[in-house]
């Protein structure tokens, strides 16, 4: 039987967030499918302009019944109309889950649907989701995050993640992989996973720098002395360290850690190998020193990392 999901967009909404609906679509074409029933809603029905100027056509809120009801996010925060807010407490309450992506959360938690509740939303606008609606429960660093029957996500390509732990859990692991493979993506990053990225932090400004960097994430195992990143960027050693410190505002030691870290975090989060295991397969001497590390990223130890993903799988 097919499970119907609405998605309430509104005027401004992010059009990448459709990118859920394509999950569930690919889902549909799988064998043993259609599994799922899609409705794009709006408050009036009709074409809902987008903030990138395309328009979708909508049906006009009518029963609340689905099976889930999710709400699309914005670029900027837009304030829900009371018709917006009501039609979603009512779906909330006759639908056996509710998600929201990205600032979508902010429309979850104006009807009043967050209170106690764990959420995550974009990470830019997640201290601004607390200091408004304090009786949430913000986590700012996670992709997506299921709290009893509400489910909320990250921003932009982070409804995809959420949309494939919904198909998951629906329909089993095999259909979400298959999905995700249809679709060319990795498959779905756990809930726990961070929104940022070290290669994004550090942005590197030119192309053997970055090349170095690319270098270090994939041979992580290796001792990557400086010399080894300098020949990798076609600099000496002298050249590739000042341009190094210039362009990251790190020194490669100190980059070269902060890509095991994350590395060592994926992998923890990710499965359900030993700590000692994952210190070797990112290149740290031994799980000290990668416990050391870890507490100067995130301020706890792996073995919290790694309790922390249990507790959100």
């Amino acid at each position: 039987m097919k499970k119907s999901l609405g998605l309430m967009l509104f005027p401004g909404f992010q059009i990448v967030d459709l990118a859920a609906v394509t999950v569930f679509e690919v889902a549909n074409a799988m064998p043993g499918g259609p599994y799922y029933d899609m409705h794009m809603l709006s408050e009036h029905g009709g074409a809902v302009m987008s903030s990138a100027g395309v328009p979708v056509v909508t049906q006009r809120f009518d029963a609340p019944a689905f099976d889930t009801i999710m709400v699309a996010g914005s670029m900027d925060l837009i304030r829900s109309t009371p018709g917006f807010l009501d039609f979603l407490r009512e779906a909330s309450l006759a639908s056996r889950r509710t998600a929201s992506i990205c600032t979508g959360a902010f429309c979850l938690a104006e009807a009043g649907l967050l209170d106690g509740l764990r959420v995550t939303t974009h990470w830019a606008l997640a201290r601004e989701l607390q200091r408004l609606y304090p009786k949430a429960k913000v986590e700012e660093d996670r992709i997506f995050i299921q709290s009893d029957n509400v489910w909320s996500s990250a921003g932009m390509t982070a409804c995809i993640d959420l949309a494939l732990a919904l198909v998951e859990a629906d329909h089993g692991a095999e259909l979400a992989r298959a999905v995700a493979r249809k679709m060319v993506v990795y498959h779905r990053r756990t809930g726990g996973q961070s929104q940022f990225s070290a290669l994004l932090e550090l942005e590197p400004k030119s192309d053997r720098i970055q090349t170095a960097l690319t270098y270090a994430k994939r041979n992580l195992r290796k001792p990557l002395s400086v010399d080894e990143l300098a020949d990798a960027a076609h600099l000496s050693r002298r050249q590739f360290s000042r341009a190094f410190r210039l362009e990251t505002g790190q020194s490669p030691a100190k980059a070269v850690e902060t890509l095991r870290v994350e590395a060592a975090r994926n992998m923890i989060e990710e499965g359900n190998h030993a700590i000692d295991v994952v210190a070797r397969e990112v290149g740290f001497d031994d799980p000290e020193r990668m416990r050391r590390a870890f507490i100067r990223a995130y301020g706890v130890p792996p073995q919290a990392i790694k309790r922390a993903a249990r507790s959100v799988a």
